[in-house]
Order: C-alpha cells, then sequence, then structure tokens
C-alpha cells in the first residue's frame, strides 16, 4: 500500500485566511504561503491583525461553517482510498478545518494546534513540530511505504523533494517557475491521470 500525502489548504478546500479575508474586507489576510514563505511570520501578521479587528474564534468558525472543498475534491478522495492511503499533512489547525475535512470524507490528518483564551482570542499557536510535513513523509518512508505527495505552494516544496514522487497541484505560478522538474497537474482529473500511472 502506498501513501498519498496531500497538502490541504488550495489542494482540497479553498484557502480559509482567503476566504475570511473576503467575509471580513480585510486585504492583509489574503496572503498565504504562496506569498510568504516564512510561516512564522505570516501567522504572527494574521494574530496582529486579528486582535486589532477583535476577531475572535466565534468569527473564525462562521466563516468556516460555510466552506465547502473545492469542486470534486470528496470524488477525487473516494477514488484515492480505493488504491492508496491518503494522508493530509496540513500546517492549518485541527481546531477549524476539522469540519471541512469532514465533509472531504475524513481521511487522516496531521495538523497543528492554535492556541485560544477563555473569552475566544487566539493568542497563539503550536506547531506538532518544526518542518511537519517532510519530516512525516521521512518517518512513512523509514516504516517501509512508498510515498508520494501533492501541494501547491512553497511551505510544501520540502514534502514534495522528501517524497518518492511529488507531485505540484494548481500550483503558484512563482513555484511552478522555479520547480520544472515535478510533474504538475492543474484538475483533479489530470491528477488522477498521473498517480494512476505511479500507484
Amino acid at each position: 500500500m502506498k501513501i498519498v500525502c496531500f497538502d490541504l489548504e488550495g489542494v482540497l478546500v479553498p484557502e480559509f485566511w482567503e476566504e475570511f479575508s473576503r467575509a471580513t474586507k480585510i486585504p492583509e489576510l489574503m496572503k498565504t504561503t504562496r506569498d510568504e514563505p516564512n510561516y512564522d511570520k505570516l501567522m504572527q501578521m494574521r494574530m496582529k491583525v486579528l486582535k486589532e479587528h477583535g476577531f475572535t474564534f466565534s468569527e473564525i468558525m462562521k466563516v468556516v461553517n460555510k466552506m465547502e472543498p473545492l469542486p470534486g475534491a470528496k470524488k477525487f478522495m473516494d477514488w484515492i482510498k480505493t488504491c492508496a492511503q491518503p494522508v493530509i499533512l496540513t500546517g492549518s489547525y485541527y481546531e477549524y478545518i476539522t469540519p471541512l475535512v469532514e465533509k472531504i470524507g475524513s481521511p487522516f490528518m496531521i495538523a497543528n494546534n492554535l492556541k485560544i483564551s477563555p473569552s475566544g482570542e487566539i493568542i497563539g499557536y503550536k506547531l506538532r513540530e518544526k518542518d511537519g510535513k517532510v519530516e512525516m513523509v521521512k518517518r512513512f518512508k523509514e516504516a517501509g511505504f512508498e510515498v508520494i505527495a501533492v501541494g501547491d505552494s512553497f511551505n510544501d516544496l520540502e514534502m514534495l523533494k522528501g517524497a518518492d514522487k511529488g507531485i505540484i497541484f494548481r500550483g503558484a505560478p512563482k513555484l511552478l517557475e522555479q520547480e520544472k522538474g515535478f510533474p504538475h497537474a492543474e484538475t483533479y482529473e489530470e491528477l488522477k491521470k498521473i498517480l494512476e500511472k505511479i500507484l
């Protein structure tokens, strides 16, 4: 059985912070790891903006509860389960992303945790481990699994390089320009065709 490790946001579900930016009309929150590779810098900016505007975790969940997976994601995940073991490796947070993952069939997910005050203010975050995506890929390989990785952003790059095979899905233009050696798909049908040759 092969393991296929997927980034989550931008690959199977929309980018949460982009959705939150649209809902709140705060343009700074439109930034993702496609724009800012330094994850800590990005999260510090997000928490600062949330605090400035008085947004609590309940506002985050209002947006999440209106979100749906990307069109075709659930059908694709149903297919991948028939021929491989899917694993979600995400820099997102269990506290708000779990309801969205349930909508694609609740595949096994490894994420991070938010620190939330009793009043609902987001006061910090705890990464499960530094470089969590590539570290999990390494462990799967050490356990004897062949690992395929699928991602769209610069923060997926080490995971893609660390896997036996990496695939860029709907990649950021700068990433595609920089990393021309990876197969690239724009639709789930294209991604399925690439995976069918590997699995």
